[in-house]
């Protein structure tokens, strides 16, 4: 399978080295088993994916949202189908006070607020 194909419907929203460095971390998820870290995806990566290419690939601002739809509308969208939009919500209770989002949130089970990390995500 080359990933790299299916990657050409989205590269109108990222760049050309963006891309290629997706290639490669998809590529090595695919084929490793066990825990994913940084190490591992370099190592199954091959060649063009070191250790610092999979750093600069995730500390790289990608428009996951523009991606995923252009994505969709050009790889899967099917005219007569009918699709369905689904949202989700999280809100996990955290301690400390480093934690990157913290803020506090009333989840609707409880009537008092409470530090937590609040996600939002949406399914097609």
């Amino acid at each position: 399978m080359n990933i790299l194909a299916l990657l050409q419907t989205i590269e109108d929203s990222i760049s050309k080295t963006s891309l290629r460095q997706m290639s490669r971390v998809i590529l090595a998820m695919l084929c490793m088993t066990g825990r994913v870290t940084m190490l591992g995806l370099s190592r199954w990566a091959g060649e063009g994916g070191s250790y610092r290419t999979i750093q600069r690939f995730y500390s790289t601002a990608i428009p996951w949202a523009q991606v995923f739809w252009q994505f969709f509308s050009q790889s899967l969208f099917q005219k007569d189908e009918v699709y369905l939009l689904a949202g989700d919500e999280c809100v996990v209770s955290k301690a400390g006070k480093q934690t990157y989002g913290l803020d506090h949130f009333s989840p609707v089970c409880s009537r008092r607020s409470s530090q937590a990390s609040h996600s939002l995500s949406f399914r097609l």
